[in-house]
């Protein structure tokens, strides 16, 4: 499953827990929220995961460029 679409089933799971806990009674609706909050915190840690191994990736590209580019230090 890639990023995009594991972020989509965690976010409809978390839209569906959440629209049926209104239906539900009180300690139903303590254990949907908490597992709504388990998901939201799952999906957030994923979005950032993502985010950091982009950046970790394009700064690699970059610094590979950049010394492809640049000139060595001069030699005494």
């Amino acid at each position: 499953m890639t990023d995009r679409s594991s972020l989509r089933a965690r976010l409809a799971t978390l839209a569906f827990l959440g629209l049926s806990a209104a239906a539900l009674p009180g300690c139903a609706v303590v254990a949907v929220a908490d597992t709504v909050a388990s998901v939201a915190i799952g999906t957030v840690g994923l979005a950032a995961s993502a985010a950091i191994g982009t950046v970790r990736i394009a700064g690699s590209a970059v610094g590979a460029a950049a010394d492809a580019v640049l000139p060595g230090p001069a030699k005494p």
